[in-house]
């Protein structure tokens, strides 16, 4: 797999400008993403608040794990609404570290940085790719939708068989669904669900499908599935590279499943072309595969 080297002839430079101006953070670094210089080069990001510091260790995960040493910035979500509106977002993708360390486990500062973006740039639509806040679900997420997200996103990441290997004792399979699900319960508007999926890392195809399966089967409307990338030789191995004919299948399956848009392809990412993917499961144009 190749990806395109930043260039001067892009909006790449000035996408990293506003982020060091701002103070922000992005997932694109922090996690270390194959498609930072596609995605800054067309003048978006994907934020990451709550700090640089993760309470949770997964092992496919490159951002930096431990306890963090101060609690969130209040004014992060002003910085970054002002960021979002100098890079004339039309969509603005939020996610965060997990903080078990706080008490509402950020689910406070989601909605202050969602009611930000809503001041500086009304007519944007608003993603958000949450934890799953720990101990705290039910309140967290209702704070969360209240603040009203167009895209709520939660991933579940791997297989059931995997997630306690992959994950860690405190996440859950069953309690990522429940999240999902209980997203479009507490809604009291037409909010899109979505999660992700990543192979290459002991699963099988037919696994892969039945993770779908349980996704459609708790109303999941947007699904991606990308290639798992080993950012150091600490994380998990990789198992296996998948053809781009067998992401393909993943799509073809997704598309029977029912789910609104289905993007699958070795370089996708959750947040990879999100835009795109709310377009395509608002106007059913439904899968695509890269």
């Amino acid at each position: 797999m190749r990806v395109r080297a930043p260039s001067a002839n892009t909006r790449y430079f000035e996408v990293k400008s506003l982020v060091r101006e701002g103070n922000l953070n992005t997932i694109c670094e922090e996690a270390r993403c194959p498609n930072i210089a596609e995605c800054w080069g067309r003048g978006t990001a994907t934020f990451q608040i709550l700090g640089d510091i993760c309470t949770r260790a997964c092992r496919y995960c490159f951002v930096h794990s431990g306890r963090p040493d101060s609690p969130p910035d209040p004014l992060e979500p002003l910085r970054l609404a002002q960021a979002a509106a100098k890079m004339r977002l039309s969509h603005v993708v939020v996610t965060s570290v997990d903080r078990d360390d706080v008490p509402d486990r950020g689910a406070g500062h989601y909605a202050a940085t969602i009611r930000a973006l809503r001041r500086k740039l009304p007519a944007a639509t608003v993603e958000v790719l949450t934890p799953d806040f720990l101990g705290v679900e039910d309140e967290a997420l209702a704070t969360v939708v209240e603040a009203r997200p167009d895209v709520f996103g939660h991933n579940i990441e791997t297989v059931r068989r995997l997630h306690p290997r992959m994950r860690g004792a405190k996440a859950s399979y069953d309690k990522a669904l429940w999240l999902l699900r209980r997203v479009k319960g507490l809604a009291r508007y037409d909010v899109l669900t979505k999660s992700g999926i990543i192979v290459g890392l002991g699963e099988t195809n037919d696994e892969v499908v039945e993770t779908m399966r349980d996704l459609r089967a708790h109303r999941v409307d947007v699904v991606t599935i990308g290639q798992y990338l080993q950012p150091s030789p600490k994380h998990a191995t990789i198992d296996r590279w998948v053809h781009p004919d067998e992401f393909r299948w993943f799509r073809e399956q997704g598309e029977a499943l029912g789910f609104g848009s289905v993007f699958s392809g070795p370089l996708v990412r959750s947040s990879y072309r999100a835009e795109e993917q709310r377009h395509a499961a608002e106007t059913g144009r439904g899968a695509v595969a890269y």
